[in-house]
């Protein structure tokens, strides 16, 4: 089942739901949000499914006419922005090392200790990363991209930073959850993800991922509900002006990946300030394709398109750069 959110305009949301990505869409009757959607699964017991259930469809929706009028939403979002939660996890992906480092531009093949942090960490999770269910293996590298402000929905512009050295893509799959009254998190589904960052910081120096992954991210523009495919291919690609730029499949699903999902999850998630009743979580899991590592420097007016059919419409966004200066100091006042 895939699930999305289409505005309908006069401030109302319309939750979409069709099975598969040649399934018609058909509005569930009477639901506010997906959010909302999922509040009422976790307050009766039941599960997402037999809460559209509950509520039953009404009129069809062409997703594809609203994507083209910029009607489509963030499949899942908070009231309060303060309360969504973008993370993630890197070097997960079997790939994944070899894109990393030849960033950080250090032999695969050395010594021990002359391998890059990354290498390192990478092979801890083809080491430890896939434990026996109930297990923990062990944590992969995380990172914070910031809360429900940095979310851009499918189909507008990923605005980077005037200081920005660079904003390329990355294209990977997300989890979503809603953590229960009792502080459970649940998954809602999976969703594509572009979890924009600057490579060109990152490659300055490791030290700067931090700020690099500092961001806006679009996730969307449907959200898989169910288990996620253990093998899952799709394509990342740049259009300029319209045309194919650069392309490129990329790979995720468990079959792809050094880390279990299970264990990502637990590593997130042991954190209780990750475990607030309420609040929304999207957790992108890696990827091991980026057109940085292949050379290509993107541009404003660029537009960025990843998709897998599995998960329904691509997830398309273009680029903008935010105007102001990007070497004032910002000014800080005194109380």
């Amino acid at each position: 089942m895939l699930i999305s959110q289409v505005d309908l305009g006069a401030n109302r949301i319309g939750v979409a739901v069709r099975e598969g990505a040649d399934g018609q869409a058909r509005l569930v009757r009477d639901a506010e949000s997906v959010y909302a959607l999922a509040l009422e699964a976790l307050e009766a017991g039941a599960g997402l499914s037999a809460a559209i259930a509950s509520h039953g469809f009404g009129d069809t929706v062409d997703l594809e006419k609203a994507y083209a009028e910029g009607r489509l939403l963030s499949p899942i979002r908070h009231d309060d922005p303060a309360h969504l939660h973008l993370t993630g996890t890197g070097l997960t992906h079997l790939g994944s090392a070899a894109s990393r480092d030849a960033m950080h531009q250090k032999a695969t093949g050395a010594a021990e200790e002359t391998l890059t942090d990354s290498m390192k960490m990478f092979r801890m999770g083809l080491e430890a990363g896939k434990p026996a269910p109930g297990a923990v293996g062990v944590q992969p590298e995380w990172f914070y991209k910031g809360n429900g402000n940095a979310v851009t929905a499918p189909g507008k512009a990923i605005v980077s930073p005037p200081f920005a050295e660079d904003a390329g893509e990355e294209p990977e799959i997300a989890g979503i959850y809603v953590i229960s009254p009792s502080g459970k998190p649940f998954r809602v589904g999976f969703a594509l993800s572009n979890e924009c960052s600057d490579h060109v910081m990152e490659r300055r120096n490791y030290l700067y991922l931090a700020h690099s992954k500092l961001r806006s991210a679009s996730f969307g523009p449907e959200i898989l509900v169910g288990a996620l495919p253990r093998d899952i291919e799709g394509t990342s690609r740049i259009l300029r002006a319209g045309k194919t730029v650069w392309e490129k499949p990329f790979l995720s699903g468990e079959e792809n990946m050094s880390h279990t999902i299970a264990n990502l999850e637990h590593h997130h998630f042991k954190y209780d300030i990750f475990r607030v009743p309420g609040d929304i979580h999207v957790h992108m899991f890696g990827t091991a394709t980026l057109s940085f590592a292949d050379g290509i420097s993107v541009a404003p007016g660029d537009a960025f398109e990843i998709e897998a059919r599995r998960f329904g419409l691509p997830l398309r966004n273009a680029l903008s750069v935010e105007a102001g200066d990007a070497g004032g100091a910002v000014e800080i006042g005194v109380l």
